[in-house]
């Protein structure tokens, strides 16, 4: 993996970097707008202006890496989903386990977060060139930088988890991470760190932001704030298996009662279908037609000539079967809607998390577009649940747990310890959290393999690589995915560095 390998890609096809020219998004005076241009990488750090234009490309490119491949890949390579007759291959080398090593989902996801970096890395290298006229210049300044720091800290964070093994205090020091860029070099050619290594970058940049940001937050924002350095943190600290930092940090957002749980149908479902701000730490900034991201649009695809849905993906009857109909999720969720497949019709249910906002259409109908939501309050309070009852701190746990239980319209739970309490939170972590990418990371961080269960209807279902009955173990080394083939050819640093079972390419 060449360093040049490594940043050329940018999102969505604007440019490539290049010594002579970064191409970027800008903006106008509207900070919140990214149209397309370039700026000529020897003017680019000249006044405050530029830092702002040039923050607002990583704004936009964080916008293009979420949802699309980059959440859908980790939910279909696990045990939620079943492929139907009619999903066109889309996701199927993952779906199916049988992607290699240059698989092209796989390899984007790589590359786009490594093209993001590229960015992030050319700011912070450059930001301390720019003169400032006055003080409020100089803070402005600062919370730019600080924002780049974090935005650093958040790709690594999903490097890491999807490129390495998990996270384990006794071998996180002996066992390959990914490689570290901390600088924009061309020339570079990065060998791996550590697992240990990459997790203290992170923690290390997310305390650079920590003291730069000063931005408060508030629900629905689109802008970084310091709650966005501390949701992250939760994340990190429990992906590290650090309990008890855990919890501290994703109390300090609950108890601080900035962002309330919604306690109705109708409000979660504004949340969804209007990208509502309820509950969201940060929902980037998203308008139709020029300024849109990836879409969810494997769980519907509505036919309007047939007027019926044909779904590349439908949710495994087990999945159904975890929500009581007092939780209110299941119809926010999932919608019980008329399908065809080979000019039969079966009426099914469908994840409808993603039904487009009406806002963001570009035509009369949907095009499965969102405000992607990078943080809510209900992941913190399953943070806070699972990481007391990993420290057993059962009594705690249940408490946690309850209070998105009830928020949701179930009953809490009483008398439930050890095992059960654990098994009580991933079942809450799939009903929570279902479509936005976390599976195949929680699996790894429970150290659990997959085992898909019975469809809803198996006249739909592709039975391609015998996937719909698709068992893994909690070992096999697909659960890590490889360092793209392109990478380990190009970079003589890389050279036996592959994770196990990919080969030595």
């Amino acid at each position: 993996m060449t360093m040049k390998n490594i940043i050329k890609k940018t999102v969505n096809g604007a440019g490539l970097l290049t010594v002579a020219c970064l191409s970027l998004l800008c903006i106008s005076c509207d900070l919140d707008r990214y149209p397309f241009n370039a700026i000529e990488q020897t003017q680019a750090f000249q006044t405050l202006k530029d830092a702002t234009m040039l923050n607002n490309t990583m704004y936009s490119q964080m916008r293009g890496r979420i949802y699309g491949i980059y959440s859908t890949c980790a939910d279909i390579q696990g045990d939620l989903y079943h492929a139907t007759i009619g999903y066109g291959n889309r996701r199927g080398s993952v779906y199916t386990w049988t992607f290699v090593d240059d698989d092209y989902d796989i390899r984007d996801i790589w590359s786009g977060y490594y093209g993001a970096l590229a960015n992030v890395n050319n700011f912070l290298d450059n930001i301390d060139r720019i003169a400032v006229k006055d003080d409020t210049e100089k803070a402005s300044l600062a919370n730019l930088k600080g924002e780049a720091y974090f935005f650093r800290a958040y790709y690594y964070e999903k490097l890491v988890k999807r490129y390495a093994k998990d996270y384990e205090p006794a071998t996180a020091a002996s066992e390959l991470g990914v490689p570290l860029v901390l600088h924009f070099n061309l020339a570079e050619r990065p060998g791996r760190a550590t697992i240990e290594q990459v997790y203290a970058q992170i923690l290390s940049d997310l305390k650079e932001a920590k003291a730069l940001m000063t931005t408060v937050g508030k629900p629905g924002s689109n802008r970084l704030t310091k709650d966005c350095i501390t949701a992250l943190e939760a994340r990190v600290y429990l992906d590290m298996h650090r309990y008890g930092d855990a919890v501290t940090a994703a109390s300090a957002l609950i108890n601080s009662n900035t962002y309330p749980l919604t306690t109705s149908e109708n409000a979660l479902k504004d949340v969804w279908a209007k990208d509502a701000v309820d509950e969201s730490i940060l929902m980037l900034f998203a308008s139709s037609p020029n300024e849109l991201g990836n879409a969810n649009n494997i769980f519907l695809g509505y036919d309007s000539k047939l007027k019926k849905y044909i779904p590349d993906f439908v949710p495994e009857q087990w999945v159904i079967d975890l929500y009581d109909d007092a939780d209110f999720r299941k119809t926010v969720y999932f919608a019980n809607l008329l399908t065809e497949f080979e000019t039969k019709d079966y009426q099914m249910f469908l994840l409808n998390k993603y039904p487009g906002n009406p806002a963001l259409y570009s035509g009369n109908v949907s095009n499965y577009q969102h405000k992607p939501k990078v943080f809510r309050i209900a992941e913190t309070h399953l943070i806070k649940a699972e990481a007391l009852a990993w420290d057993g701190r059962d009594v705690e746990a249940l408490a946690a747990l309850n209070t998105l239980r009830t928020a949701r319209g179930l009953t809490a739970l009483a008398n439930v310890s050890g095992d059960a309490l654990k098994n009580e939170i991933k079942a809450e972590r799939i009903r929570e959290l279902i479509g936005e990418g976390n599976r195949i990371d929680d699996l790894k961080r429970w150290k659990e393999g997959l085992s898909r269960k019975a469809a809803q209807s198996s006249d739909i279902v592709t039975t391609v690589s015998n996937a719909p009955s698709l068992s893994k173990p909690a070992d096999d080394f697909k659960f890590v995915w490889a360092i793209p083939s392109r990478d380990m050819t190009t970079n003589p640093s890389l050279s036996g560095q592959q994770n196990p079972g990919w080969g030595s390419k």
